[in-house]
């Protein structure tokens, strides 16, 4: 092997083990940091409803609403935001001309350099007071479908999940957006202009050659933009009113917490290494959670591939 190869080779190589052992680090510090909160913990921290950490020498805290608010925010986020990037992406790809596909791609693109503070107070200052009576006349019309139910915070319409979720996915757009676009115009021209020459439609050839072909592509992007909706902090620390005495009751009418916005919310507490080291717990859950859709996304793409 010649000596730049070799070089380059134990270049390459520590970098990928610089990466895992810095996670592997990361993942050992936070249960260190956790452990001492957990023993002085009163209540059960994977099913308690409760968050009281403010006085160190009787912690009671439980994950359970800052798990299921996470994850049904981010889940709604993900409903409304891959349909629309999958309908986005195609356009710019398959329909739009390039001389309008270009100028608006990099449009989609720039929505991904709006700060997240800018996306929350646009959401509880503009969007949330429009959004409002759609949420209402949901609620009033199927109250009596759970998802539609009335929430923790009625008669509040606005710092609620579903207006958490909206603006989310508006955030999510450029990234599976991005991504997908990438994959699609990487379809191999022989397979579009020979469905072409055998007399396909447009739609026919998006469904027979194109959707095949990016599919594996598209739903990984869908899991990095979920990802990110998990991790997401400020935007949702702004828009999601959190109710005392309060649990969530599975409508995207309540309001709540998620790990993140929880956490930032709360960082007055962290001069007391008991009082952080619940938050650092919480923190763990999310690091484990977010490798976890990692791992099921990639599970899904290697299926995609092998098929």
């Amino acid at each position: 092997m010649r000596p730049g190869d070799r070089i380059f080779k134990n270049l390459t190589t520590g970098a990928g083990v610089f990466v895992v052992a810095l996670i592997g680090l990361i993942g050992i510090f936070l249960i260190v940091q956790a452990i001492p909160a957990l023993k002085a913990n009163e209540l059960n921290f994977l099913t308690a409803r409760i968050w009281q950490t403010g006085d160190p020498n009787h912690l009671r805290f439980g994950i359970l609403d800052l798990l299921l608010v996470t994850i049904y925010t981010s889940l709604l986020a993900l409903l409304i935001a891959m349909p629309i990037s999958l309908g986005i992406a195609l356009f710019l790809t398959q329909y739009a001309p390039r001389r309008l596909a270009r100028p608006f791609a990099y449009v989609v693109d720039l929505l991904a350099a709006v700060p997240s503070i800018i996306f929350g107070l646009w959401g509880i200052l503009v969007f949330a007071p429009k959004l409002a009576p759609i949420a209402e006349w949901l609620n009033k019309n199927l109250g009596f479908i759970p998802i539609f139910g009335t929430g923790n915070v009625y008669p509040n319409f606005q710092g609620t999940i579903f207006t958490a979720g909206v603006v989310l996915a508006v955030m999510l757009l450029p990234i599976i957006t991005s991504l997908s676009r990438e994959v699609f115009e990487r379809t191999p021209t022989a397979q579009i202009e020979g469905a072409l020459a055998l007399g396909a439609t447009r739609w026919e050839v998006i469904r027979t050659t194109v959707l095949p072909f990016g599919k594996s592509g598209y739903i990984g992007a869908s899991m990095l933009g979920l990802g990110r909706a998990l991790g997401e902090t400020i935007a949702l620390t702004v828009i999601l009113y959190i109710p005392a005495g309060k649990t969530f009751g599975w409508s995207l009418n309540d309001g709540g917490a998620t790990f993140a916005s929880q956490i930032a919310a709360n960082y007055a507490e962290f001069n007391n290494p008991k009082s952080a080291g619940a938050y650092i717990a919480s923190g763990l859950v999310l690091f484990v959670l977010t490798f976890a859709v990692n791992l099921a996304g990639r599970s899904i793409i290697g299926e995609r591939k092998a098929d």
